[in-house]
């Protein structure tokens, strides 16, 4: 288990302890058994996300730890809707990976897609976002075409639909592929994005084929990964290529 997964399960097991009304540091103890840790709570308490009290017996979430818990509650929670209503699996494990990996924003799409349910399917209470404020009713696309970027605006490159060999081809020797960071500096006479440090020119056919992550914490979590993934040759890259003319 990663530090960020023992640091999220910490930080769960204090929202389980505040439903249930307890404070004390023995319970958390108890609860988290052989995978509680002391330096875990330090950090939490150094970042202001816990704080502890009665010579460190009592433990409570801070309004900074409880607004980072509530979202990971309730991602896991609307992910076991979604899986028991919709998709019919193993809702429990796969919750535990799902609210992990997503976004608020497309947990927001979520919760829009389930109709804003309130309760688990365990019936514990799913914590209210913005769109169950909002009685919100359409959700927004998490990955979005380049040319709706605005200008100097950057984002990860989720995935390319390819037409045609020939255009595969070309992105390919662009170096523009899944995972990389693209910058979009101009729209007119052509469009000019930035990729791994050059500036490429292509028509907005091109690049109407290149769909990328809409938040910015995409572009963050490339980093060095993006940069130094070893390359694969040929079709292998691109997941999502259309039939077409070769």
């Amino acid at each position: 288990m990663s530090k960020k997964r023992e640091r999220d399960e910490h930080l769960e097991q204090l929202w389980y302890m505040k439903e249930g009304e307890k404070d004390s540091i023995d319970a958390i103890k108890t609860a988290l058994n052989e995978n509680f840790d002391d330096a875990i709570i330090d950090q939490l308490s150094s970042e202001d996300m816990v704080k502890l009290t009665e010579q460190g017996s009592k433990i409570a979430l801070t309004k900074k730890g409880e607004d980072y818990a509530r979202q990971l509650i309730r991602a896991h929670r609307l992910a076991e809707r979604l899986l028991n209503d919709v998709l019919g699996g193993d809702y429990e494990s796969g919750a535990c990976e799902f609210e992990h990996t997503v976004t608020p924003e497309l947990v927001d799409s979520i919760c829009i897609l389930l109709g804003h349910p309130r309760e688990c399917p365990h019936g514990m209470p799913i914590p209210e976002g913005q769109c169950c404020r909002h009685s919100s009713r359409t959700a927004q696309s998490s990955v979005i075409p380049l040319v709706e970027l605005a200008v100097g605006q950057s984002a990860r490159v989720a995935y390319i639909n390819c037409k045609s060999d020939q255009q595969l081809h070309r992105i390919d020797g662009l170096c523009i592929r899944p995972g990389a960071v693209v910058t979009l500096h101009q729209r007119y006479p052509a469009y000019v994005i930035e990729c791994e440090g050059s500036n490429i020119a292509m028509d907005e056919e091109i690049v109407s084929n290149i769909c990328v992550w809409r938040q910015p914490e995409h572009v963050q979590e490339a980093g060095k990964e993006a940069v130094d993934r070893p390359r694969r040759s040929g079709r292998d890259k691109f997941r999502h290529r259309k039939r077409g003319k070769s």
